[in-house]
C-alpha cells in the first residue's frame, strides 16, 4: 500500500471528491470549528443537519462515527481522544473505517483536524488501521476477488516516523494473519518450511534447518517425541537470522509452530479439534516480527527459532507414560499427548538458550487455561523478572495489544513432580496449566531473561482492537513496540 502524505488540512473541495474519505477531528473541537465550509457544498451544515436527524450530538460521534454520501463520495466522521488508550482508539478507528472499506476502495483519504501534538498522536494510528485492513486474507472462496486498498492520502501529516512503523507493522501483522489462516493441507511443516525460505530472499535473512534426523541425532527427544507422528517426517526447527545490529541486543524470538493438533493418542473431540490449523500461530508471529524489523532496519540482532511440526494420531506417535530425553539432557514424563506444544519448545528453547542471547521472548497458542483465564481478548505474559514484566506492559499499551503479567512462583513445580523422570510433562486435572506450563520450559531456558506469551487472544470473534479479522496477528505490535524499547 503506497502512503501519500500532505501537510496541509484536507480542503472541502478536496473530501468532496476523494470518494472514500475519513475525517478524523480533535474530540475537543465543534463541529462548526471544522474548516470544511464554504465551496459547492458546506460540509460542516450537512454534517450538522445528520446529527440532528439522528437526534444525535456531537459529542457522539467519539463513540459512534457517522457515514455521509458527500458530493459521490462516501465520508465518515469520527471525534478522537488523544489521551484514550491506543486499543480504544484503534478500535474506534477500525469501526470507522469498516464502512469504506467494505466498498474495497483502491483509494482513501484519511483527513486529520486538530493541533499537532493531535495529529502526532492520532495519525500514525489512523494509517496503521487502515494498512492492516485494507488488504484482504488468502481465502478459497470463488467468485471475484476483493479488491485492496492500493494508496492512503493522510492530510495534516507529514515525514513523521511514525508512519513508517506504522506500515512496517502493519505489513507483518498481515503476514502473520496470512499464514495462519491458511488450510493445514497448504501449510504442513514441509511446505512452511518453503515459504520461509521464500520470505527470506524478499527480507534478506539466514535460514538454517534442524530437520527430523539431525534432531533425532542431537538427542532433541522432547521434539521429536511429537514429531514422530507424522509420516510424512517434514517437521524440523527452522534459524531464521535477522542482523540489523549497530551496538544492539541479541534478542531470539521462539515460536511455537505446530501446523495441525489432533491431541495425538489423547484426541481432541471436533469441537476443539476444530480450527487447530492455527496452533502455529506462534511462530508466525515471530515472523511478522522480523518482517517488521527489517522494514525498520532495527538495531538489533534477531534469531527466530521455529519449531515446525504436526501432532498426529498414528501408530508411531508418543504415548502417555513414556519417558523422553530432551535436548538438555532432562527426562520427561508423558502425561497427556495434547500438551505438545511445550514438548516441541522445551527443546527449541533450549537451542536457543545455548547460545547465550541477551533476551529471549517465545510466542505460543499453548493452553486453554490462559484462554478461561482472560478470554480472547488479552493474552498473558510471564517474566523473569519485574523490570522485564514492566516492559512488556509499556509494550502493550502503546502497541494496543493489551497483555496482563501472570507470576510463576516456583512452589508450583510441586505438581510436575515425577516418580519415573526429571520432570512431568503437566498433569491431567489441568488446573493452572498456563502456570504449570511456564515453570516446565523455565528448565530450559536455564538463567538467560525470558519472556513467555501464551496467545490466548491469537483468534477473537468479531476483530480485536486495529484488526477486523478473526485472526488477529496479535504479539507482532507488541513484539515491535517491546523491541523498540529493547534496543
Amino acid at each position: 500500500m503506497k502512503l501519500v502524505e500532505k501537510k496541509a488540512e484536507i480542503t472541502a473541495e478536496a473530501l468532496l471528491s476523494a470518494g472514500h474519505a475519513l475525517v478524523i477531528f480533535d474530540k475537543r473541537l465543534s463541529v462548526a470549528n471544522l474548516p470544511l465550509g464554504g465551496g459547492r457544498m458546506d460540509i460542516r451544515a450537512a454534517l450538522t443537519q445528520a446529527l440532528k436527524r439522528k437526534g444525535k450530538a456531537e459529542g457522539e460521534l467519539a463513540k459512534t462515527p457517522l457515514a455521509l454520501d458527500l458530493g459521490g463520495s462516501r465520508t465518515v466522521f469520527l471525534a478522537l481522544d488523544a489521551q484514550a488508550p491506543t486499543f480504544e482508539r484503534h478500535s474506534t478507528i477500525r469501526k470507522a473505517l469498516a464502512p469504506l472499506l467494505e466498498e474495497a476502495p483502491e483509494k482513501l483519504a484519511i483527513a486529520l483536524v486538530g493541533d499537532e501534538p493531535w495529529r502526532e498522536r492520532i495519525g500514525a494510528g489512523a494509517v496503521y488501521v487502515a494498512a492492516l485492513n485494507g488488504e484482504p486474507l488468502p481465502s478459497r472462496k470463488s467468485g471475484p476477488a476483493h479488491t485492496p486498498l492500493k494508496q492512503v492520502t493522510l492530510h495534516g501529516m507529514v515525514g513523521k516516523a511514525g508512519l513508517s512503523q506504522a506500515l512496517a507493522v502493519a505489513e507483518g501483522n498481515r503476514l502473520t494473519r496470512s499464514l495462519a489462516v491458511l488450510p493445514p493441507n497448504e501449510l504442513s511443516p514441509g511446505l512452511y518450511r518453503k515459504r520461509i525460505k521464500s520470505l527470506a530472499k524478499t527480507y534478506g535473512w539466514q535460514v538454517r534447518e534442524y530437520d527430523f534426523a539431525a534432531l533425532k541425532k542431537m538427542g532433541a527427544g522432547a521434539f521429536c517425541a511429537v514429531a514422530q507422528g507424522s509420516p510424512a517426517r517434514d517437521a524440523a526447527i527452522v534459524r531464521v537470522d535477522y542482523d540489523g545490529r549497530a551496538k544492539g541486543k541479541a534478542v531470539a524470538l521462539v515460536g511455537k509452530g505446530i501446523c495441525f493438533d489432533t491431541g495425538g493418542h489423547n484426541l481432541k473431540p471436533a469441537r476443539y479439534m476444530h480450527g487447530m490449523h492455527e496452533d502455529m500461530t506462534g511462530s508466525a508471529v515471530v515472523l511478522g516480527i522480523l518482517a517488521a524489523a527489517s522494514r525498520l532496519k532495527l538495531p538489533v540482532k534477531l534469531t527466530g527459532w521455529l519449531a515446525l511440526a504436526e501432532n498426529h494420531i498414528s501408530p508411531q506417535a508418543y504415548r502417555q507414560n513414556e519417558v523422553v530425553t530432551a535436548l538438555n539432557g532432562s527426562t520427561i514424563e508423558i502425561v497427556h499427548t495434547d500438551a505438545e506444544g511445550r514438548m516441541v519448545l522445551a527443546d527449541t528453547l533450549h537451542l536457543a538458550a545455548r547460545e547465550k542471547p541477551q533476551l529471549i521472548c517465545d510466542f505460543a497458542t499453548l493452553t486453554g487455561s490462559m484462554h478461561y483465564a482472560l478470554g480472547s481478548r488479552m493474552s498473558g505474559v510471564f517474566a523473569t523478572s519485574s523490570a522485564l514484566a514492566h516492559q512488556a506492559s509499556r509494550a502493550g499499551s502503546a502497541s494496543g495489544e493489551r497483555i496482563v503479567v501472570f507470576p510463576q512462583p516456583t512452589d508450583y513445580d510441586e505438581a510436575l513432580e515425577s516418580t519415573v523422570a526429571d520432570v512431568k510433562q503437566c498433569t491431567l486435572e489441568g488446573e493452572a496449566d498456563h502456570i504449570l506450563a511456564t515453570r516446565f520450559l523455565a528448565r530450559f531456558v536455564g538463567d538467560v531473561p525470558w519472556l513467555h506469551m501464551d496467545l490466548s487472544s491469537h483468534n477473537c470473534k468479531g476483530g480485536l482492537g486495529a484488526v477486523a479479522t478473526d485472526i488477529t496477528g496479535f504479539g507482532v505490535a507488541w513484539g515491535v513496540a517491546w523491541l523498540t524499547q529493547a534496543a
